[in-house]
């Protein structure tokens, strides 16, 4: 049963955009959130316990979207509550190749029209065989304890809770400054 309802919510998410969250019934993560790393846009190696006691917001992203001015509202949630979250942005070329520049490209074009300033991390792959082993976390219930839910597009969101436990999936039309988001950041 409990599976029907995860496949019902993802097809729900998948069509109409309605956030798939964790409830209490649901496992806690297998594999630690902190124990992940990977490596920004600019190289260096991101080591995401030093994510401890904060929320994160992980967010597949591209340049060339019809989403993309949600880099904007991304930065403005960020600056909003960066004393309580992380917001990290992951560039890959996976829909319709919207984001094909390399990752100096993309961290210019981000800091230039955006103001970016929260973390990018470098191009990779966020969906299917391929994918970056954080969304593998994200889009594994066998490591994070509820969600198989890939992103369907550019600009999915995933919450994490200051605990590293996996809250929330959020399709592309979700904006960072709905209350669906900011009400979970507060909590």
């Amino acid at each position: 049963m409990k599976t029907l309802v995860l496949i019902f919510t993802s097809l729900l998410t998948v069509l109409f955009g309605k956030t798939a969250m964790a409830n209490s019934n649901d496992v806690g993560p297998v594999t630690d959130f902190y124990s992940l790393s990977f490596l920004s846009i600019d190289g260096d190696t991101i080591h995401f316990s030093q994510f401890k006691g904060k929320k994160v917001l992980i967010v597949n992203t591209a340049s060339k979207c019809g989403f993309t001015p949600q880099f904007g509202d991304l930065e403005q949630l960020y600056q909003k509550y960066k004393d309580k979250l992380v917001v990290v942005g992951f560039p890959s070329n996976d829909f319709g190749g919207q984001d094909p520049g390399t990752n100096e490209e993309i961290h210019s074009f981000c800091q230039k029209n955006y103001g970016v300033t929260f973390l990018m991390m470098e191009k990779s792959d966020v969906k299917g065989d391929s994918k970056n082993t954080v969304f593998k976390w994200l889009t594994d219930k066998s490591q994070n304890g509820w969600n198989e839910q890939e992103p369907t597009w550019n600009f999915c969101k995933y919450l994490i809770d200051e605990n590293g436990k996996l809250l929330s999936f959020f399709a592309s039309k979700a904006k960072p400054m709905s209350e669906d988001i900011t009400n979970l950041i507060e909590k």
